[in-house]
C-alpha cells in the first residue's frame, strides 16, 4: 500500500473544498510546510495550482496577508472570476502564451 503524503493529502483537500491556506492545512492536515507540498504538486505532478492573496486582521487587530491555493480552471476560480476578484485570460493570450 502507498504512503499518503503531505502532497496527497493537498491535493485531496483541493478537491474536496476548492482551496486550501496555510491555517487550514496546519488545522486540518497537520502541514506546517504547505508552499513545499504545493511546490511539489506544481514541479513534480504538473500540476497548474494558483495563488490569490487574502487579507485578514488577526488576533490583535492587525491586518495580515496569507496565499490561498486552488487549482486553474477549477469551479473556485471560476467564483472567483464571476465576483470579479481575478481576471480570466483572453483566450488570445492563453493560445499565444509561448509565442513570445
Amino acid at each position: 500500500m502507498k504512503k499518503i503524503t503531505h502532497k496527497d493529502r493537498v491535493l485531496k483537500y483541493i478537491e474536496d473544498f476548492g482551496s486550501i491556506s496555510s491555517l487550514e492545512a496546519f488545522n486540518d492536515l497537520g502541514n506546517t510546510r504547505l508552499s513545499a507540498s504545493i511546490w511539489l504538486l506544481r514541479h513534480e505532478d504538473g500540476l497548474e495550482i494558483e495563488s490569490i492573496n487574502e487579507t485578514k486582521n488577526n488576533r490583535y487587530g492587525e491586518k495580515t496577508t496569507y496565499a490561498r491555493y486552488y487549482l486553474k480552471g477549477s469551479q473556485f476560480e471560476k467564483n472567483l472570476i464571476n465576483k470579479g476578484v481575478i481576471k480570466k485570460e483572453s483566450i488570445f493570450k492563453i493560445i499565444f502564451k509561448g509565442d513570445k
